[in-house]
Order: C-alpha cells, then sequence, then structure tokens
C-alpha cells in the first residue's frame, strides 16, 4: 500500500510528506491505545459485568440476544456477550488491520460460530436478509468514547444505530453517560490559555490587546489530571453534574446546551473548568466506571489509570471575579463533537429569545500559532529570566507570516515595535541587503519550532545557525551556544501498560493483537523514540542521568555524522521499561535552560520534568529487571545525521 505520510525535516524545520511503499497503517498501530485499553482490568471488568445483566435482561423477556458492538476493536466486548448467552453478535470495526486481528482473535477463540467481525464504519452496515446484519439488535455495546466524551463521533454513531441498526427499546452497554465539572481558579493552567503580564528588569511587558481580549481555542485540553497538584488550584464551586445522555433511547447529535446553578464556596477569579464522565454500565446505575481524578478518591491510590481516557480542561472565555456565596450559573454546550463551557451570575436573567454562548473561537491567532504548552512557556518567570541579558539582537526572523504578526501585536502593546524588525523570511534566504549591509553582531533563538515532535528536532536552530554562517560577524555571540542530548533509563509507574503484550484479557486470548502490534514496532519507522510529557507520566530514574552528545552552536553544522556510545550502570532495583530523552541548551558556561528534568533526581529516583515540552521515550522490547548494584547497565549508541537532521538510536541491557 503506497500512502503519504508526515515526517518532521528538522534540517529545513517543515513537514515533509514522503511516499511510503509498504506503510500500511504501522504507525498508528504502534501508537495506538489497544494495548492500554485491554490492560485497563476497571473498565474491562465494569462493561463484561454490564454487558452480563444486559444479556440477562433480554433473556428474562424471551428474547432472542442480538448483540451490535460497534468500534469492536480485538473483539473483546462481543466475546464477552457470546460468553454471557449472547445468540449472535454482529462487531463492527472501520480499521482494517484491526478487523482482521478481531476476526483472527475471535477464531482463535472458538466464537466464530456467534461472532461476525464486518469490516465497515457503522453508517454503512446494512440489515436485512441479503444485509450484513440478518436482523436488528436488541443489545447495543460500544466504546465509541474519547476524553471528552463525544470526541470520535459517539453521538452521529449511537444516532444512525437507533434510526437503522438497533429495535426500539433496546439494552445498551454502557446505558448512561454523565458529564461532571468543576469552576476553579488556578494560576498554573490559565497560563497555559492566556499571556501573563511579564516584569523584565523592572518593565512590565503586557499582552497585546487582542491577546488579551481573546476566548482563544475551543479545543479541549485533555491531560492526567490525576498528576495536578490539588495544591495548584482553587475550587469556586462543587462538582456539578451537567448533563447526562441515555444510550438506550434514541440519541441526537444536534447542538444542546445544559446549564447547573450553585452558589461560590469562596472567592477568586473564575478562569478554568476541571471535567470528567462517567459511565452507569446499567439502568440502575450500579455498575459505574469512572474518569474521576484520582484526589477525589479517599483513597487516591485506588483510583484506576488509563492514558485512553483521561480529564479534560476548558478555559473559560474571559476571567471573571467571583465572592464567595456569588449565585452562578455554569453553561456547557456541544455540537456532535465537542463541548464548550460559559460561566454567568444568576442575576443576570437569559432572554428565552437569546442565543446560547458561542463556541469560543481564537481571533488574535495566538492560540493558533501556539500551543498551550508554549503559552505555559513564555510565561514561565524563571525561564524569561534565563534569556532577559540574551535578548540584545538587533533584528529577529520569524519566516511565518501568522508569528510574525503575532509578535508584531506584542511588540507593539509594549511600544517596542519600532526597535525590532521582524523580517519574514527564511535564514538560507537572508542577505546582506536584508540587514541594511551590516553583519550580525548577537544571534539568539530558544529554540522553538512548530513542527518539532521529538525534542532534538529543534535542532534546526543549529542549521538555522549555518545557514547565516556568511552573515555572522567573526566575533558573533551565539545564544544558545550549544545543547546536549541527555538520557536516563526509567521505570514508568504507569505508562509502560501502552506498550506491554498483553496476552490474556478477562480470560480470552488475545495474543493475535501483540503480534500485530510487536509487527508495526518492528517497522523501520516505528522502532524510534516517541514523545510523551513526562510530568504526567510519574517514573524512577535507575540510572543517573547523563549527557550522551553536545551539539556546538558556535559552530556551523558539520558534514559527517557524529555518534556517540556508552552506558549508564544500574543504580536502583526495579523494573526498566527505556529511556527517556530530552535537550538541555546552554545558555552561557553557567545558564542552562533544560526541556527535560527540572531538578535533581531523588535519592528514591523520583524525577521532576518540565510541563512546557514533551521528553522523548524509547521502550525497551522487553521490560529488564536491575538489582541495582551497578552489576548490569544501559548501553547506548546514537548518531547524529546532518543529512537528515535526525539521531538514530540504539539501546541494550548488558551484564558484568
Amino acid at each position: 500500500m503506497r500512502t503519504f505520510c508526515g515526517r518532521a525535516n528538522p534540517s529545513t524545520g517543515a513537514l515533509d510528506w514522503v511516499e511510503e511503499e509498504e506503510y500500511d497503517f504501522h504507525q498508528e498501530i504502534a501508537r495506538s491505545c489497544y494495548a492500554d485499553m485491554l490492560h485497563d482490568h476497571d473498565r474491562n471488568q465494569k462493561y463484561y459485568e454490564g454487558i452480563r445483566s444486559a444479556v440477562s435482561r433480554v433473556k428474562a423477556r424471551g428474547q432472542k440476544v442480538v448483540v451490535l458492538d460497534i468500534g469492536t476493536g480485538t473483539g473483546l466486548l462481543s466475546m464477552m456477550a457470546a460468553t454471557a448467552g449472547a445468540d449472535v453478535c454482529y462487531a463492527v470495526e472501520v480499521f482494517r488491520p484491526m478487523a482482521e486481528a478481531a476476526q483472527s482473535i475471535v477464531e482463535k477463540n472458538g466464537f466464530s460460530d456467534r461472532i461476525k467481525i464486518i469490516n465497515k464504519h457503522s453508517t454503512d452496515v446494512t440489515v436485512g436478509p441479503d444485509g450484513d446484519m440478518q436482523e436488528k439488535a436488541n443489545i447495543l455495546i460500544t466504546e465509541l468514547f474519547d476524553t471528552e466524551l463525544i470526541g470520535e463521533g459517539a453521538l452521529p454513531s449511537y444516532e444512525h444505530a437507533h434510526q437503522n441498526l438497533v429495535q426500539e427499546g433496546c439494552e445498551a452497554v454502557p446505558h448512561r453517560a454523565s458529564v461532571f465539572a468543576q469552576l476553579v481558579e488556578s494560576e498554573l493552567l490559565w497560563s497555559w490559555s492566556q499571556l501573563q503580564p511579564l516584569e523584565v528588569d523592572g518593565s512590565l511587558l503586557a499582552a497585546p490587546p487582542a491577546v488579551a481580549r481573546c476566548a482563544g481555542a475551543h479545543s479541549v485540553c485533555d491531560i492526567q489530571l490525576s498528576q495536578v497538584d490539588p495544591r495548584s488550584f482553587t475550587p469556586l464551586g462543587p462538582v456539578l453534574s451537567m448533563f447526562s445522555v441515555d444510550f438506550s433511547r434514541a440519541v441526537s447529535s444536534s447542538f444542546q446546551s445544559h446549564s447547573s446553578q450553585f452558589a461560590a464556596r469562596s472567592r477568586g477569579r473564575a478562569q478554568v473548568v476541571l471535567s470528567w464522565w462517567d459511565l452507569d454500565m446499567d439502568p440502575a446505575g450500579s455498575i459505574v466506571c469512572s474518569m474521576a481524578p484520582s484526589w477525589t478518591y479517599p483513597e487516591p491510590k485506588t483510583a484506576p489509570w488509563r492514558d485512553h481516557w483521561m480529564q479534560s480542561v476548558y478555559f473559560l472565555p474571559a476571567e471573571s471575579s467571583v465572592n464567595e456565596g456569588d449565585q452562578l450559573r455554569l453553561t456547557v454546550c456541544h455540537d456532535d463533537y465537542s463541548l464548550w463551557f460559559s460561566l454567568q451570575p444568576l442575576s443576570q436573567q437569559i432572554p428565552q429569545t437569546e442565543a446560547p454562548p458561542p463556541r469560543p473561537s481564537c481571533t488574535c491567532q495566538a492560540h493558533l500559532v501556539w500551543t498551550r504548552p508554549r503559552f505555559g512557556e513564555l510565561n514561565d518567570r524563571r525561564r524569561t529570566e534565563s534569556y532577559v541579558n540574551a535578548l540584545k539582537s538587533v533584528f529577529s526572523l520569524e519566516n511565518s507570516r501568522m508569528s510574525r504578526q503575532v509578535i508584531e501585536q506584542v511588540l507593539e502593546a509594549n511600544s517596542m515595535k519600532g526597535g525590532v524588525e521582524l523580517l519574514e523570511i527564511r535564514p538560507d534566504q537572508l542577505t546582506s541587503n536584508d540587514l541594511g549591509g551590516q553583519q550580525i553582531s548577537v544571534l539568539v533563538g530558544e529554540p522553538y519550532f512548530s513542527t518539532s515532535l521529538l525534542p532534538w528536532h529543534s535542532l534546526f536552530f543549529w542549521f538555522c545557525r549555518s545557514a547565516l554562517s556568511g552573515l555572522l560577524r567573526p566575533d558573533a555571540s551565539i545564544l544558545p551556544g550549544s545543547a546536549s542530548l541527555h538520557m536516563v533509563a526509567v521505570e514508568f509507574q504507569d505508562l509502560w501498560r501502552i506498550r506491554a503484550p498483553c496476552g490474556t484479557c478477562e480470560g480470552f486470548d488475545v495474543t493475535p493483537m501483540d503480534e500485530m502490534v510487536q509487527k508495526s514496532l518492528d517497522f523501520r519507522e516505528s522502532r524510534e523514540a516517541e514523545p510523551h510529557p513526562l510530568w504526567e507520566y510519574p517514573c524512577r530514574a535507575l540510572t543517573r542521568s547523563e549527557s550522551v552528545m553536545t551539539f556546538d552552536f558556535t559552530q556551523s553544522v558539520p558534514q559527517q555524522p557524529i555518534s556517540s556510545q556508552g552506558s549508564l550502570p544500574f543504580i536502583r532495583a526495579g523494573r526498566c521499561h527505556g529511556v527517556a530523552l530530552w535537550m538541555e541548551y546552554h545558555l552561557t558556561d553557567d545558564i542552562t535552560v533544560s526541556a527535560g528534568l527540572t531538578g535533581p533526581i531523588s535519592e528514591q529516583g523520583d524525577c521532576v520534568w518540565s510541563r512546557h515540552r514533551k521528553q522523548g521515550v524509547y521502550f525497551l522490547r522487553t521490560p529488564v529487571e536491575s538489582s541495582g548494584d551497578g552489576r548490569s547497565a544501559v548501553s547506548y549508541s546514537f548518531t547524529f545525521e546532518p543529512s537528515l537532521g535526525d539521531i538514530k538510536m540504539d539501546f541494550n541491557v548488558t551484564s558484568q
């Protein structure tokens, strides 16, 4: 299969589209969440209980049990239904490689006579003597949810299924979903949405008015909310039940809005809404699968971990002050794929004819140019202090027109537009005429590039510096002067689940899926490190951290590859799941900005990671047990390929 695939090109800072002859979705399979879902015992157990209950209710009515399983994946839920006594299951899966794996799993477990795999989108499934389904189903089983509940098109799929594929009054597993929300004040979270005023050498740099007035991007911010310290936000109200969807009845994908009223519990600035949802697997609500963050549990450590469903952070269009006791109305709106929130004082009477709050949209362009972690990075005072002494360049390059327009707004808001000239041009196209015949005496970069996926992709700065070599003065200062790639071998608390083979899940053999994922991981483009925000995924360091490669920005990119080999002995006992990788930028001999570890590793191996950048993670094919006595080590080999702008790497565990 010939497929066009996007590839980040660090040497050009662009996203290249290349045609892969045998790509065949290997990257999607290798980076999928199938393993995470199968390792989610809480989810699996609750689904199994709900399915048994639904089959029992249909049998109690003396009816033949016909199941429709939309988005079957491995076929796990259909096998649960067949084991519970279903007469026939129609399992729909649109992704062809997954449908083929499901067919193998169903055959391997002996359910071919009762489970039919249908490789179609559910909206294309037909019913009738010559159709995909012989008859309409009386049990509807689905797992169509994402962190936002409806972002994967659950509502349109349910709507179509009730109109065309299931009987009226059917049972549904899950039976109901309920969305919860809590209004909070949080300087940390709000810094991911809005530029904050910044004090530099006694002067206050303000955000442009257009950015300050902007409602921001409407897309959800999905994170592991359990890793956000409750001390970093102040609840301004209780946890509210915003709305529920009954999946056993006709479902509408049209626009809807729901409101909840409450009294403010404390004084503060209303900025952010934290949200999650629960699934009731049965009509009585006695079987509940909850996405609530761990700090809502009496015993936080008992909260189930999952990465395929996390929690949501929504930023209000504008912050507002509230006082304790204020009567407030929180409104959530949704269309067929997304949610958004707004807040009004209860004293503000809303006419029945008034339109509901519109979906937030970015009008300042900043929210289209910068990601939420990037906003957090720009608002990081400590990071900014590291760069203050380096911001003395006369010229500034920005080859993205939209980025240039946002930067111009910042300069104008602070009466600095005449002091900085923005050149909308690529570094390799810059000439002496663009600089007024002058040479560059100071070259400053962060480096940050929107196309960077892995930490070392920001080495594009090095390629930019090399393109400008002919315009630099012999004594030009380059900031940062160098960068270094760092690594540490780690034991993950939970993230290992997304790559671990499952083998048997709830008593069913799912090894064909393990084999499919491993085949994709063996594909040449899937043996690389992958990006993860490690502040969301606790881990322990089993080795010391070490700089494994250095890149000298005062010199041009060399023509020949740079290689580095070595080993790191295990100094702590544990199970090594892989290696964490990150970049550090050296502004001067004594000023370094880290995009990885932000402090020393604790004696127990605990790590604190930057929230602003994703780190690279290279998972070992098989986890390795370490006794921590230094007798075994992780050996490494790195090669920087200048022609590709990328780094190839390999790791092995060796013993003395």
